[in-house]
């Protein structure tokens, strides 16, 4: 798997995002900006990247990766 089939899951199960996504080796990152993050904790935010990876994860297809998610309104630090 590598990071431009990461961002397009990212970005086909959350309509309106915006996923950067580096890395290789089955290990990455992905900063993800979406609309629908608006009012969720970190944790559910999480949780729904995690829903459209959970395949991909079960499988050894991605070992690891690391996110930052935003709503449109959020601040990146």
């Amino acid at each position: 798997m590598d990071k431009d089939k990461i961002k397009e899951i990212i970005e086909a199960a959350l309509d309106g995002s915006i996923a950067e996504v580096d890395g290789n080796e089955g290990k990455f990152t992905a900063s993800i900006i979406y609309k629908g993050f608006d009012g969720l904790s970190t944790i559910n935010r999480h949780k729904i990247v995690y829903s459209s990876l959970n395949p991909y994860i079960q499988s050894g297809e991605l070992h690891a990766i690391s996110l930052k998610t935003y709503a449109n309104d959020d601040e990146e630090t």
